[in-house]
């Protein structure tokens, strides 16, 4: 047996941070950057990550847990994807097979090693649930099982998330995304099995494929720096805590953009795209403001200022650094943003989206 799978990074497009929030959209792309997780049959359970320096960890089930036979926080989410699907397969009463594992990625500059921001353990755990789904034949091989353990794994991990990230790597495209809520998941976890988790509706969960208006150019730019993701949201949650009406606010216009947006690309309406990604880039300058954080830096600034003579740009996802995206109608325009950004000392990113999804090939 051998085999390999393939799972995209992402972007997020609109509805960062409300997305958190239950009953509250976000659009999420999938992009052409991939996990790659290799698998072979192997006389003991092993997991390489050879890009970090790790080349050979082994590990087993002991007293109800995954053990590696090495310490390192950056076997956590796999840690915690091996340690579901255990669980899973003694309450199937299916035999553990011992694999190999070996992930590399594409998710970052293969020069520097500099983070993007796409998403990296959103498609590693999108990528190991496929694999290991593929190999036993009596659970469901499903988007929606890979969705649903992956986002367990998640929470086990951090304790929080939309999986937003996880939608995007697993289904691909352009998704209009609704988060599940992660209390209940937790209160369901310790009420019963895992398999049971896994066919029922998740409260709030919504997940609908879009398609980009035609003509529309999709354009994303690195802002130079990484950002610090937890102390973003730390920051937005305080707000939450000390002034919870401009939160709400914040809530409601970022909805109320999101529908816009998901609108506009039902109707196949560009103009209707681009007002409704700049009205989402005035709605999180208000909420950067609200917290006292920059949301949007000054190099993000300088890249959606730019965008905006072209079409229209903001951040994406959590801010403070990272990436920006941007719409503009044309692929003339294309070319004359990414020239602006290169001035700027802003780089575009070669990247398009990935319309498949996490996928296995033989």
């Amino acid at each position: 047996m051998h085999f390999q799978v393939k799972a995209p990074g992402k972007l997020m497009i609109a509805g960062e941070y409300a997305v958190i929030e239950p009953g509250c959209p976000a659009i999420v792309s999938a992009v052409d950057r991939y996990i790659t997780i290799d698998v072979k049959e192997s006389t003991e359970n092993l997991f390489s990550l050879p890009q970090l320096g790790i080349t050979h960890a082994a590990w087993r089930w002991e007293g109800g847990a995954v053990r590696f036979d090495c310490e390192d926080p950056k076997l956590r989410f796999i840690q915690n994807a091996l340690a579901v699907f255990h669980r899973l397969l003694e309450e199937k009463s299916i035999a553990l097979r011992s694999l190999h594992l070996t992930v590399t990625s594409e998710l970052d500059d293969a020069a520097t090693g500099q983070k993007y921001g796409l998403g990296s353990s959103a498609a590693v755990l999108a990528a190991v649930f496929s694999a290991l789904l593929h190999i036993y034949e009596r659970l469901p091989e499903t988007k929606e099982t890979i969705f649903k353990l992956a986002s367990i794994a998640h929470l086990k991990t951090q304790g929080n998330g939309s999986g937003a990230d996880i939608a995007a790597s697993v289904y691909g495209g352009w998704i209009k995304y609704t988060a599940f809520r992660p209390d209940w998941i937790f209160s369901e976890l310790e009420k019963g099995r895992i398999s049971r988790l896994l066919d029922e509706p998740w409260p709030y969960l919504s997940i609908e494929r879009l398609d980009l208006p035609q003509g529309l150019q999709f354009c994303a730019g690195w802002a130079g720096k990484s950002a610090a993701t937890g102390l973003m949201v730390e920051r937005i949650g305080r707000l939450k805590k000390t002034s919870l009406e401009k939160y709400k606010a914040f809530l409601e216009e970022s909805t109320t953009v999101v529908e816009k947006l998901a609108e506009s690309f039902a109707r196949q309406d560009p103009a209707g795209a681009l007002a409704s990604i700049a009205r989402n880039r005035r709605a999180l300058q208000k909420l950067g403001a609200y917290a006292d954080t920059d949301i949007e830096t000054e190099k993000l600034k300088q890249l959606a200022d730019i965008a905006d003579r072209f079409g229209a740009g903001k951040s994406s996802g959590a801010g403070g650094g990272d990436c920006g995206i941007a719409f503009v109608d044309g692929e003339e325009k294309t070319a004359a943003l990414h020239a602006a950004w290169e001035k700027a000392g802003i780089v575009p990113l070669p990247l398009q989206v990935s319309t498949q999804g996490v996928s296995v090939i033989e």
